[in-house]
């Protein structure tokens, strides 16, 4: 058990080390690169780079099926937004607040749906991800629908914004690596690996489920209200299925239950969609066959991949 335990601390150690020096990589791109299209597509990238880590943490760590990230972004931004909107209340307000109601959202229904598993958890998500865009692109006269709502600019430069986010998926690395190297991570990994006989063994299951699904969701929401202060607009659409459905194959490319691989995945992912872009709507089909390609000859991703060799 010790040398288990000692040759995981040495992965997840080498694991956090390689992120870190994808971020240090980010960090000089501007100094590099410092046209608005391209900080603003590395920004985007960093915002979807928050989701997967959030759905990754849920996924890959503990082994739970979600279908709803986007729809914890999409909360998260509409919290920060009408809170501007409706109570001017300022964005030192509104970005804790949507870390808080996305976390307290996901312990709530954590409580009530993990006890669920399999696909019956995965369509428990995906139904509530469903009714809560249907309300929000539905409800006009407080949230604006499908006309979307303003939301006010936390800062004029597109370099702080790029910074900013960058400095948040860096902390948010730092705290998962923490928590990975820790007790709730063991508890986590035990959880993925043999729930009943982790339950068996005296860990409250249901407990750190339930936490684990909270932080995940407070991540998204995190990661969806900085996303609304930076493209001062949210809709309905950052909810969407397919959104979902992105962040996973960016997770399954680059890698599950590791910390480097969200985050190459979302880079690879979005600028790849971008490129894409240009012969028309063909990035949901390549993306599902890269997926379908990874998931059979290389489960461990392309981090893992690289690792191996």
């Amino acid at each position: 058990m010790s040398t288990e335990r000692n040759l995981w601390s040495h992965r997840l150690r080498s694991d956090f080390r390689a992120a870190l020096a994808v971020v240090a990589v980010l960090a000089a791109v501007p100094l590099f690169a410092s046209s608005p299209y391209t900080l603003g597509i590395l920004v985007v990238s960093m915002y979807f780079a928050l989701i997967a880590l959030g759905w990754n943490l849920l996924a890959g760590f503990t082994g739970q099926f979600s279908l709803a990230p986007a729809a914890f972004a999409m909360l998260g931004a509409y919290t920060t937004g009408l809170l501007a909107y409706h109570l001017k209340a300022p964005l030192a307000i509104g970005i804790p607040a949507a870390i808080a109601a996305t976390a307290l959202l996901g312990f709530l229904l954590g409580r009530i749906v993990l006890r669920l598993k399999g696909p019956y958890l995965a369509l428990t998500t995906l139904s509530f991800a469903e009714i809560a865009r249907n309300v929000v692109y539905n409800s006009y006269n407080f949230t604006r629908g499908d006309q979307g709502l303003n939301v006010p600019s936390l800062m004029e430069s597109r370099v702080g914004y790029y910074y900013l986010f960058l400095a948040v998926l860096a902390a948010t690395l730092g705290m998962l690596y923490r928590l990975m190297r820790g007790k709730a991570g063991r508890f986590w990994l035990a959880i993925r690996d043999d729930e009943t006989g982790a339950e068996s063994r005296g860990i409250p299951v249901v407990r750190y489920k339930t936490f684990a699904f909270a932080l995940s969701c407070a991540i998204c929401g995190l990661a969806g209200s900085l996303y609304g202060t930076f493209s001062q607009l949210v809709s309905p659409e950052l909810g969407l299925l397919l959104q979902t459905g992105l962040v996973i194959a960016m997770v399954v490319i680059g890698g599950m239950g590791t910390l480097t691989g969200p985050l190459v995945g979302a880079l690879l992912v979005y600028l790849a969609s971008e490129w894409l872009r240009e012969f028309g709507g063909i990035q949901l089909i390549v993306f599902s066959a890269a997926v379908i390609v990874v998931a059979r000859f290389f489960r461990a991703g392309l981090w893992g991949l690289a690792v191996r060799r």
